[in-house]
């Protein structure tokens, strides 16, 4: 085992093999099955391009192979920030094909967080696009080379040959020398990590998360079974793919599972999406909160032909009930599924046979009968139903620790291995949670606890709201207060006053009131796509501070 990461105990390990759900095959393994099964249906498109599952495979073996002769083996560490191409994935699972460990980065990341992954798992490869703008990755990559020696191989994907970088391009456009027999010798442990996601915290560099070749397998494989996919599947792949969300929660790892395609595109914006929607047929959108938002108030939504949606996935932050129904009105044929989950493990879909009433209020069910869910107290022990506590969890795909962090693992799993997820659940009904905000999302106003999200979904019923985002504001006296940002409905120009009265004609305790107003057009987004309240929370200590 690579130091620092936690195996699954060996009784656990033994019951989750005994039950099918870990089927001791490396991940790169399992999907060249896949392709081997398709091998003549299309699996990426990308603007003009279509690739089948035979061509995918062809690709990413070619790749392996280069890889094998530019000197990796199994369980080297390589980070990835590729942009949404299609070499995203020939580089992906050709390192997975040799057992490779990938750490997904984002395109967001830049030296400070980059530099840190190199030198917290000991990267020997780094992959990336060449620009972005004005910024150039190869820059960046050989800063961080001078600092850490140990980073021996630049991948670059772009047309210029970079001094120093070995081209993407170059290695598929050339045959390797080491045979295929090769990829058929390695040993590849199923338990070993095959992938480091990165956690979701807004705080600090994101903890490293590993994610096993048999874990990740089950990953997509139950998330796209409760995803309703199949052969005739077309995801539109529009967020950043190395995110949990869009690569295997069940992303374009579930749709390859089923031989469906994965439509890939550079981003989630209104402009880019909808003509691509129409164009390919789109069956299944995988957005976050915001991004859905965004689509369905597109001045353009209404002009194009929308009408192959069947399942609207969300996730990253819960979807209030508003937008899911104005979802489903705006799609025809579409229902909404948010998608509950993480990158360390747990992910649950909504059932979409149930009614509205239930879909839009609950997470879950579960779709893995071995997935232990227990709701606490700040004791540890279980709450009674109805009753809000911390969700923690364990199961054949939630990680047992993070990567290197035992003084954190102590604090973040209970001694019999359950994860603390942070989240503050109620049970609606069995195998079904209500889900009340985040531990850390709560603004401290003099001893009282206020939880943002409750605040925000009484104030997304005003017809004057179309988003808000409701963080603490520094308060000599009582420690915090709440500030409230929102983005206004067209035409409207919401007040603090009518805001709080109509908060208060909802039944809400008045010390919950927001004490500030902030109109804005937008919310800062994090690296994965949520809101960033850490940003916002930044911003109005600075107006403050300035007498603002």
């Amino acid at each position: 085992m690579i130091d620092g990461f936690t195996p699954f105990p060996a009784d656990l390990a033994q019951r989750y093999r005994d039950s099918g759900y870990w089927l001791d095959q490396p991940l790169g393994d399992y999907f060249r099955d896949c392709c081997a099964r398709y091998r003549d249906r299309t699996a990426i498109i990308a603007d003009e391009e279509h690739v089948s599952y035979g061509e995918l495979n062809d690709r990413v073996e070619r790749l392996a192979r280069h890889f094998i002769r530019i000197g990796f083996k199994p369980l080297d560490r390589v980070i990835l920030q590729l942009p949404n191409t299609p070499e995203f994935l020939y580089v992906y699972l050709g390192f997975q094909r040799i057992g490779v460990i990938t750490l997904l980065a984002l395109p967001p990341h830049r030296r400070h967080e980059i530099g840190h992954y190199v030198d917290f798992v000991g990267a020997v490869g780094y992959a990336a696009g060449d620009r972005a703008g004005d910024f150039s990755f190869v820059d960046m990559a050989r800063d961080i080379q001078t600092d850490s020696p140990g980073l021996r191989h630049l991948l670059i994907l772009g047309d210029e040959v970079h001094d120093g970088c070995i081209s993407i391009g170059g290695l598929l456009a050339t045959e390797p020398e080491p045979p295929k027999e090769v990829l058929d010798v390695l040993e590849i442990d199923p338990d070993e990590p095959a992938v480091f996601q990165l956690s979701g915290g807004t705080t600090g560099v994101p903890k490293i998360i590993p994610r096993t070749h048999n874990d990740y397998v089950l990953n997509s494989i139950g998330c796209s079974g409760s995803n309703h996919m199949n052969a005739d599947t077309r995801l539109l792949v529009c967020l950043p793919i190395a995110h949990n969300f869009p690569l295997a929660s069940p992303g374009i790892q579930g749709v390859f599972v089923h031989g469906g395609a994965g439509v890939i595109t550079r981003t989630a914006r209104p402009e880019d999406i909808l003509p691509v929607i129409e164009r390919e047929r789109i069956t299944h959108l995988e957005l976050v909160p915001a991004a859905l938002i965004r689509l369905l108030h597109d001045d353009d939504f209404d002009r194009y032909d929308l009408s192959s949606v069947r399942i609207v996935n969300t996730g990253g932050q819960r979807l209030q009930p508003e937008t899911a129904a104005l979802a489903e009105q705006k799609f025809p044929n579409g229902k909404v599924q948010e998608v509950f989950g993480m990158a360390e493990g747990l992910v649950m879909l909504n059932d979409i046979n149930d009614p509205p009433a239930t879909r839009f209020e609950v997470a879950g069910p579960v779709w893995c009968r071995d997935d232990e869910i227990r709701l606490v107290d700040d004791e540890g022990r279980d709450v009674m139903p109805g009753e809000v506590g911390e969700m923690i969890c364990r199961g054949p795909y939630t990680l047992r620790g993070y990567l290197n962090l035992p003084d954190h693992n102590a604090r973040s799993f209970t001694a019999d291995g359950f994860f603390m997820t942070g989240d503050l659940m109620r049970q609606h009904s069995p195998g079904r949670y209500v889900v009340e905000g985040r531990k850390k999302d709560l603004i401290n106003r003099g001893g009282e606890k206020i939880s943002a999200e409750e605040v925000e979904n009484l104030m997304l019923a005003h017809e004057s709201v179309r988003n808000v985002a409701c963080v603490p504001m520094p308060d000599p006296i009582l420690g915090e207060r709440t500030c409230a940002y929102v983005i206004p409905a067209p035409g409207a120009s919401p007040t603090l006053e009518n805001l709080c009265k109509f908060l208060l004609d909802q039944g809400i305790a008045k010390f919950k009131l927001p004490e500030r107003l902030e109109l804005v057009d937008v919310f800062p987004l994090s690296p994965f796509g949520k809101v960033s309240k850490k940003d916002l929370t930044e911003l109005i200590a600075a107006k403050l501070k300035q007498g603002e």
